[in-house]
């Protein structure tokens, strides 16, 4: 099983970016943090070397019983007649196994269905650390797009302290209205400082991923506003089957049923042979010599063996099931969070913020035109940004929730620019 990288690149919203994604001027894209962590994670290259070592016991599990030569000296030396080397009997042999009920084809089978099982072993953290980049990613666009909420509330706070000034110089507001207005300007500065640290600490966050410890890019490409619709709970059952949680347990089953074969066949028992040839000193003559040995009980000594085989296997199914119903649950968990996030955006976006922009226009004029009062205009200010914060947190659990839902499914479930904000 592979999962391209241009597959994996569209799973996220962030590589649904249009043409502001291109890198340029230290922007950073989805695509480029993929490819980066795919090349340096340490992670990812060690499975070079686990594949040597489980290619290494395929060719070990291919191999023949070994051939192991003998010398025996027999009847020397000794004393009397039979002093010396005069009687002595030295045989030279060879001696091998005959492995029989198909002993050798099993081990193969086993070391083949591991190498397998390494594969899906790799893709699965493949795709488990993309998973990985795309959460960072969505950090970093976060707290990017916090810098740009307090940008707007410092502009919008700097309105209301030089409207308080020119009230207090007309003398129509006290001076701690002023007072009161400049200090929200500096807690509005305060707070943008703060997301600015929160994107630096970010973005070294997402650059450790690939072990750069100075990343020389200084933002990240995309619009955390832009939500793809959520699929549908019929989708998800659809895929539940393809997901590869459950696919790995295919090949744990090819792995399981390899090891049940490889146990029965030691109910077959071994035919272990030894030929050669013997010096006879006393009459100086050569004989051959012959011989077959064959092990009783293998069927009982295997037996055990085989039930804990036999056992495994069949605790498979129920392990598959309960991880099924695991990953439904988590997934209709996920699905409804994106589709509340999806609702809550919306109606943030058409209604909440529309009204808001129009009631704080009417409530500057209202307030220079000396019908409202400092509070009041401040109150729709800080109800306009409330409301921008929370569409943010709003689409960034959406985001996150999309990212679980496409890591267990291993799907794409949106194009390029299809995720596109809704004007």
């Amino acid at each position: 099983m592979r999962f391209p990288l241009v597959a994996l690149a569209t799973m996220t919203f962030m590589a649904c970016a249009p043409a502001a994604a291109q890198n340029g001027g230290g922007t950073l894209t989805l695509d480029e943090a993929f490819a980066l962590t795919i090349a340096r994670h340490p992670d990812l290259a060690r499975f070079r070397y686990l594949h040597e070592g489980a290619q290494a016991a395929l060719d070990e599990a291919a191999q023949s019983p070994a051939l192991s030569a003998g010398l025996q000296i027999e009847n020397a030396p000794g004393n009397g007649a039979a002093s010396g080397f005069d009687q002595a009997e030295t045989t030279l042999s060879l001696a091998s196994v005959l492995e029989l009920g198909g002993k050798r084809e099993a081990r193969q089978a086993v070391a083949n269905a591991q190498v397998q099982a390494l594969t899906l072993t790799e893709e699965a953290r493949r795709l488990d650390l993309l998973a990985e980049v795309a959460r960072r990613f969505l950090d970093l666009l976060a707290a990017q797009s916090s810098v740009q909420i307090a940008d707007t509330e410092i502009t919008q706070r700097e309105r209301v302290a030089e409207a308080a000034s020119q009230r207090v110089r007309a003398g129509a507001s006290p001076e701690s209205v002023r007072l009161s207005a400049e200090a929200a300007v500096a807690r509005a500065r305060l707070v943008r400082a703060r997301s600015l640290a929160e994107t630096r600490s970010a973005a070294r966050r997402l650059a450790a991923l690939w072990n750069d410890r100075t990343p020389d890019f200084e933002r990240a490409a995309g619009d955390p506003l832009a939500l793809p619709s959520a699929p549908s709970l019929d989708a998800l059952q659809a895929l539940v089957d393809r997901s590869p949680e459950l696919r790995r347990f295919a090949d744990e089953a090819r792995l399981r049923e390899a090891r049940v074969q490889l146990a029965r066949t030691a109910r077959t028992p071994d035919i272990q042979w030894q030929a050669g040839v013997r010096r006879l000193e006393e009459t100086d003559n050569w004989a051959a010599v012959v011989g077959v040995s064959v092990p009783l009980g293998s069927t009982r000594r295997a037996a055990p063996r085989v039930r804990e085989a036999e056992a495994e296997l069949a605790a498979l199914a129920l392990e598959r099931e309960s991880e099924e119903i695991s990953l439904y649950a988590t997934l209709a968990d996920a699905q409804a969070r994106l589709s509340a996030a999806n609702a809550e955006v919306a109606i943030a976006r058409t209604d909440v913020l529309p009204r808001l922009q129009q009631a704080e226009q009417i409530a500057e004029r209202a307030y220079r035109a000396g019908a409202l009062s400092y509070l009041e205009w401040a109150q729709v200010q800080a109800e306009a940004t409330g409301t921008r914060r929370e569409e943010l947190q709003a689409a960034i659990e959406g985001h996150r929730a999309l990212i679980e839902i496409q890591r267990l499914t291993g799907e794409p479930f949106i194009a390029p620019n299809r995720a596109e904000r809704q004007p």
